[in-house]
């Protein structure tokens, strides 16, 4: 039985997501959030040393890192299903988003949530003016372009094909999900960018998807 060890609010939702897409059986281990520094909890290092969520364990099989587990629960289960044909175009796109998804996408929305929060944090009353000007001109400088970037650039490549893989849904759909979610959290997506709106709306109309928010519980990235 694969056990999937769920983080609230966190990546691991979208390994579940994929499990109800393949309709393989899963038990859920849950974690909770540490709700002042919102880490995850010391119990998820007995499972893998970064203590980190999403983690899977299969068997003798303990595995971390979304496009990882994504890979190896499509070939594993799939049974041709969610992965595109090796030696296809449609492959070699599925796999550059497997890891743009955390390698590109996700680093400035990371830079958004953690200089929104430098921006608000308590501090003396000398040194927060400092703080806060210093944030907000990263993120003037910095980070909402390079967030606008990427917003532009999903937005067009979805102009290419019904999904970012090609016209059949896949598991890059699924990778991408998260920080397509974020985005439109804190990092400005909204109708004004069609095509990636019109995935969002989709991918949440999935009977998959919504079978794997009523396992997974409550799931917001906000900040």
């Amino acid at each position: 039985m694969i056990t999937v060890h769920h983080l609230n609010n966190s990546r691991s939702q979208r390994i579940l997501w994929l499990l109800e897409e393949l309709g393989v059986p899963y038990e859920i281990k849950r974690y909770q959030r540490d709700p002042k520094t919102m880490l995850a909890p010391p119990e998820l290092r007995q499972i893998h040393p970064l203590g980190k969520s999403p983690v899977i364990t299969d068997g003798e099989v303990t595995l971390a890192e979304s496009g990882a587990i994504i890979e190896y629960l499509a070939e594993r289960y799939g049974q041709g299903r969610l992965l595109p044909p090796s030696g296809t175009p449609e492959r070699l796109r599925c796999n550059y988003w497997l890891h743009y998804a955390e390698g590109s996408a996700m680093p400035p929305l990371l830079l958004k949530l953690v200089f929104r929060r430098v921006e608000t944090a308590p501090a003396p009353f000398f040194v927060k003016p400092i703080a806060k000007g210093i944030a907000h001109k990263v993120l003037q400088s910095f980070v909402d372009p390079q967030l606008k970037l990427h917003l532009d650039y999903l937005e067009g490549e979805l102009g290419k094909s019904a999904w970012f893989a090609g016209n059949e849904f896949s598991a890059a759909d699924i990778q991408l999900s998260f920080p397509v979610e974020a985005f439109a959290a804190r990092g400005g997506l909204d109708a004004g960018r069609p095509r990636l709106w019109a995935f969002l709306q989709r991918i949440h109309a999935r009977p998959a998807y919504q079978r794997a928010l009523q396992s997974g519980g409550e799931y917001s990235l906000g900040d």
